[in-house]
């Protein structure tokens, strides 16, 4: 999980460096060319959108080095943290659902990914199999049963 998200941050990073390097530098200098540049919108689109890539490729470098920091030993191997994928059965309405703790940045909601820092990530965090958590949602309290574990430590072991 770790080197997929690496994986993605560095294809960002590229495209996007791409971008501020070679695409932005053409399109200002085309709209400088057509003349005044106070009232010149592809002027200020350019260098708007420059900024912005400038602050997004700013942001993957202390992603990338957040998570170089993170060390899968330090991981629990038998509670919810990062990279767990965890089966859980909603207590009020007998449903369940399984959802795999990720990284804020690389949510998928249809593969069921939730991020780490949410209200049902954080509820779940520390959390043991058999467990039974309560998560304050901004609809209300939900209370969750933890039916089945997989930790990122325990997936690492079973891929080697």
């Amino acid at each position: 999980m770790l080197e997929e998200i690496k994986a993605r941050i560095s294809e960002e990073v590229e495209a996007l460096t791409r971008e501020l390097n070679i695409e932005l530098p053409d399109r200002i200098r085309k709209a400088v060319e057509l003349g005044d540049l106070k009232e010149n919108s592809e002027y200020k689109s350019a260098l708007e959108r420059q900024q912005f890539v400038q602050a997004r490729i700013g942001h993957l470098a202390w992603r990338m080095s957040e998570i170089s920091k993170i060390n899968v030993k330090d991981i629990p191997a038998d509670r919810v943290g990062f990279g767990s994928t965890v089966r859980v059965l909603n207590l009020a309405t007998q449903d369940e659902t399984t959802f795999k703790i990720v990284a804020g940045d690389y949510i998928d909601l249809d593969a069921g990914h939730i991020s780490l820092e949410s209200p049902i990530g954080q509820g779940l965090l520390g959390a043991r199999q058999g467990d039974d958590v309560n998560v304050r949602l901004p609809a209300g309290e939900r209370r969750f049963r933890i039916m089945e574990l997989q930790t990122l430590p325990q997936q690492l072991d079973q891929g080697e």
